[in-house]
């Protein structure tokens, strides 16, 4: 997790933890039961269709400046909201949706990401190999467990390199930070704690 995800939560212990069945987990794995099912089942496990990966994509740009347990608890709001996140159904959309976006309680109301997220549909569209041929591009060998949250970065240069590549492409709100969070949330890198369960499972 980055320093915008919940790796970063404060006054919790920086190494893994045992949970409630007895395994070592990354400690914000721990914080919410969104949380741990989110750890535990997905982030960090590798995702490779266009649909999934163009997902996470958004839902890490939304969560820019929240916590991502909002956006957990919103999610399946967005899935509705947003077709499923079929970057051909989403590239479709007009004024009229993003009016029905913006009175949508169930998700993240903010114009400018909505605006993104049709923007990044139509960008996924026009890519030649597709939106997941194009992040995993980015995968390189695996690097030593980080063994504390504090061994996470925030940034790395491949995400720098995605965040570039993807703003030529026409995306936007998918900044370095952001693209480093996809990376993770996508299994492009493990960045579960040395220790964890979930690092080798």
């Amino acid at each position: 997790m980055t320093d915008q995800d919940p790796a970063a939560v404060p006054d919790r212990p920086s190494g893994p933890v045992p949970g409630p069945d007895g395994k070592l987990r990354c400690p914000w794995g721990l914080s919410a039961p969104e949380y741990l099912a989110y750890h535990d089942q997905e982030w960090g496990r590798p995702v490779r269709g266009d649909t999934a990966i163009f997902e996470r994509l958004c839902l890490e740009g939304f969560q820019s400046g929240l916590s991502w347990l909002t956006i957990l608890r919103k999610r399946e709001n967005f899935r509705a909201a947003f077709a499923g996140f079929d970057a051909a159904a989403v590239a479709a959309f007009g004024e009229a949706d993003v009016a029905r976006l913006m009175a949508d309680p169930g998700i993240v109301r903010n114009r400018a990401k909505i605006n993104a997220v049709i923007a990044n549909a139509r960008a996924a569209l026009g890519l030649p190999g597709g939106l997941a041929a194009l992040v995993w591009k980015y995968a390189g060998e695996p690097a030593a467990a980080p063994r504390t949250l504090a061994d996470v970065p925030a940034t790395t240069p491949a995400s720098k390199a995605l965040s570039a590549e993807l703003k030529r492409a026409g995306f936007t709100f998918t900044g370095p930070v952001t693209a480093y969070a996809t990376m993770q949330a996508c299994g492009i890198v493990n960045d579960h704690l040395a220790g964890c369960f979930a690092r080798a499972a």
